[in-house]
């Protein structure tokens, strides 16, 4: 097989070209810019386009499928020599189903916590040496790939994204994988570019329910009230499980999930985090994973990258990255960095990069979400801006939406850096929050630097 990859620099577009190409496959790519990790892991498979930007002459009739990238255009030239030769064209999600539609797939779905519930998954079903394929948004310990695709493995466990399938084709991600167990972990309107209201947002997780196999299953946080309402009820032909915050306790800076006397310490904290945990026991029960089983392999998972992960800490100080953005995941991160230290300060930098969080007319649901920290901090990018096509917001724009007294803005990653390092006080946390780099920032660099090393 002959696959090519228009976009193939893209996260989750990459992570399939290499899983492709383990399999056998013959794989081409063409993109206008990759960046790290993408072109070393390309590279090192051996499949990274000689040069980068676009060229039809790579699309010919010898191709036996190319797989569509979100990054790229509908006026792309090589989507459009595909078209004109009749080529099969796949979306990233249409070709994972193709590659699972022989297998149980089980999609993880919600507005936060896809990503840790998707890993705390894969994670103890690894324990329990439980074959299976899988797609996680994010790069896991004991995994080498972001995507496995083989033809034996019984069980697809796919991370079920709600953002547009690819430019051709309109419809989110999860709405194609058709899974036979699902869990939504909650809903908050994310993506106002593409669902402009609350309301159509809320129809993209009614209709994934809808497509769940009949005789399947639906696991739902039952604290999150509009998946209540929308769960609760809304098949009679599947098993419908509702999961909330297990028991547990803080001791020394350690969260242990307390079930019938006996104490399991974790390596993560966070009430959203015991929240995906129960989700993810939840999943495992209905794969026969046992309780105990699963409460004893949960004990090593140390979270997925850049899912509160700690990139540098001494005695009295500790950095920590999240992909958090969105308002809701925002304000559940930095509320389990505050719970988890009472007695620390806490520095929270968030920078806005997501269409929405740049969007002056949205900036108002993040009021109150850098209320828990003692100094809040926000950055943004100008060339974000203008990259994204979107007008632009001030720094008092800024500081109205987040209403949180003496908050920082700032715009220049240098300036951004030497602030932070200005900071000498013990018994402080960082919290770095984003899901872009901040215009290029090393924050492995930076933690290293803010502890002293």
């Amino acid at each position: 097989m002959h696959v090519h990859f228009i976009a193939i620099g893209g996260s989750a577009m990459h992570n399939l070209a290499i899983a492709l190409h383990k399999k056998g496959y013959f794989i081409t790519g063409s993109d206008d810019e990759i960046f790290e990790p993408s072109r070393s892991r390309l590279s090192a498979c051996g499949i990274l386009p000689a040069s980068t930007g676009w060229d039809e002459s790579r699309i010919t009739s010898r191709l036996d499928a190319v797989i569509l990238g979100m990054h790229a255009k509908s006026d792309n030239p090589e989507l459009l020599k595909a078209k004109e030769l009749g080529i099969k064209i796949f979306s990233y999600p249409e070709y994972l189903y193709e590659q699972s539609k022989n297998k149980k797939r089980i999609v993880i779905g919600g507005s936060h916590g896809k990503t840790t519930i998707t890993a705390m998954i894969l994670h103890v079903l690894q324990q329990a040496a439980i074959d299976c394929d899988y797609m996680v948004g994010a790069q896991l310990e004991g995994f080498d790939v972001m995507v496995r695709l083989t033809d034996n493995a019984p069980l697809m466990v796919i991370e079920g994204d709600e953002y547009l399938t690819s430019p051709i084709d309109l419809r989110p991600k999860f709405h194609l994988y058709k899974p036979d167990i699902a869990l939504l972990s909650g809903i908050a309107w994310d993506h106002i570019n593409v669902f402009p209201t609350f309301e159509n947002y809320v129809d993209q997780f009614v209709i994934f329910i809808s497509q769940i196999t009949k005789g399947g299953g639906l696991v739902y946080c039952s604290d999150d009230d509009e998946l209540q309402r929308i769960c609760r009820g809304s098949r009679n032909d599947i098993d419908i499980i509702p999961y909330g915050t297990p028991p547990h306790e803080i001791r020394n800076g350690v969260t242990s999930i307390r079930k019938e006397n006996c104490l399991y310490p974790l390596q993560v904290f966070g009430k959203h985090n015991l929240m995906n945990l129960n989700g993810a026991r939840m999943v495992c029960n209905q794969l026969g994973i046992s309780d105990l089983t699963f409460y004893e392999a949960i004990q090593s998972f140390k979270g997925a990258s850049k899912r509160l992960e700690l990139i540098a800490k001494n005695s009295t100080r500790s950095v920590y990255k999240d992909f958090a953005h969105a308002p809701s995941k925002v304000k559940a991160t930095l509320q389990a960095v505050r719970e988890q230290f009472p007695e620390k300060k806490v520095i929270a930098c968030l920078e806005l990069h997501t269409y929405s969080s740049l969007n002056k007319e949205f900036l108002g649901h993040y009021r109150g979400t850098l209320d828990p920290a003692d100094t809040a901090i926000v950055y943004f990018s100008p060339h974000a801006l203008k990259l994204k096509r979107l007008p632009g917001i001030s720094e008092v724009e800024i500081k109205e939406g987040f209403n949180k007294a003496g908050m920082e803005v700032y715009t220049d990653p240098g300036q951004l850096v030497a602030r932070l390092l200005q900071d000498k006080d013990p018994e402080t946390v960082l919290l770095m929050m984003s899901s872009g780099n901040y215009d290029g920032v090393d924050l492995k660099d930076l933690g290293l630097r803010w502890i002293g090393l």
